[in-house]
C-alpha cells in the first residue's frame, strides 16, 4: 500500500512519531520533510501563520503541491494576509484558509466585544484550536515552523513528536534552526517573509494581541504582552 492509502491506527502512529524523533533528531529539516512526504503522502500537510514561508518552502521541495493550512482568525494584520495571498500565487503548495465557526462580529454579539482582552485564552480556542482540529481530521501528520531558541516554552520541542490531543504526529524540521538559520535560508532561496518582521516585530499573530519586541526580548515577548499566557493553545 502506498503512503496515501495506507491506514494506521493511533497507536502506530504514535510509535511512528516517538521512532522518527529519534532517529531524525540529526537529520536536515528537508530531510525530515522528505521522510514526511515518503510516510505520509496526502494525508501530511504544513500548517503556516504566515509569518514566514520557511517551512511551506522546505515542504514543496519534499511534496510538490503540499496542503498549507492556514487560520484566518478574523484579527490579522493586512500584511498577513497579504503573504497568505502571495505564497498561494508563487509556490508550489495548495493553501487551504480555515476560518471559526463565527465571524468577529458575532462572537462580540455573544461573547461581548474585546473577547480577546478579557479572555484570551478563550478566544484562542474559539478561533484558532477549534478550527485547527476540525481541520486537520484528515491528515496523519502536520508539520510546524516552532523552534527550540524561540523561547523557554520551546526548548524542548522534538523535530518529530507525538500531538497526544489531536492524535497525530507533529513534526518540527526547523526545531534546531536559529533565527539566523532562518534569514539564511530566505536569503538563499527568495521565500516569502512576513513585511511585520522589518519593522520590530518577532512573532506575528493576531493584530491586537501582537506588539513590537524590545530589545533583549526573546522572540515571542511581543504575544500577549503584560501577561502570563505564552502560547495560543495550538502547541499544548
Amino acid at each position: 500500500m502506498t503512503a496515501v492509502q495506507e491506514e494506521r491506527t493511533t497507536e502506530d502512529l504514535k510509535a511512528l512519531a516517538e521512532r522518527a524523533g529519534r532517529e531524525l533528531e540529526d537529520a536536515t529539516a528537508l530531510e525530515i520533510l522528505q521522510w514526511a512526504a515518503e510516510t505520509f503522502g496526502n494525508r501530511f500537510c504544513v500548517t503556516s501563520s504566515m509569518e514566514d514561508a520557511v517551512v511551506a518552502h522546505l515542504a514543496s521541495r519534499a511534496l510538490p503541491g503540499v496542503d498549507v493550512v492556514f487560520l484566518d482568525t478574523g484579527y490579522h494584520f493586512p500584511e498577513t494576509i497579504g503573504t497568505r495571498d502571495a505564497v498561494e500565487a508563487v509556490m508550489d503548495v495548495n493553501v487551504i484558509t480555515l476560518t471559526p465557526r463565527q465571524t468577529v462580529a458575532e462572537q462580540d454579539a455573544e461573547y461581548g466585544p474585546k473577547l480577546h482582552a478579557r479572555d484570551p485564552d478563550l478566544c484562542c480556542a474559539l478561533r484558532k484550536v477549534k478550527p485547527l482540529e476540525e481541520g486537520l481530521k484528515g491528515y496523519q501528520a502536520w508539520a510546524t515552523g516552532l523552534r527550540r531558541d524561540e523561547s523557554e516554552t520551546r526548548a524542548n520541542t522534538p523535530v518529530v513528536g507525538w500531538d497526544e490531543k489531536r492524535g497525530k504526529v507533529k513534526i518540527s524540521p526547523i526545531a534546531k534552526w536559529s533565527q539566523e538559520d532562518v534569514q539564511t535560508y530566505v536569503t538563499e532561496h527568495g521565500v516569502l517573509t512576513n513585511p511585520l518582521l522589518m519593522d520590530g516585530y518577532a512573532s506575528v499573530g493576531c493584530a491586537p494581541c501582537t506588539r513590537r519586541v524590545l530589545e533583549g526580548e526573546d522572540a515571542r515577548a511581543g504575544r500577549w504582552a503584560g501577561r502570563s499566557k505564552t502560547e495560543c493553545g495550538l502547541h499544548g
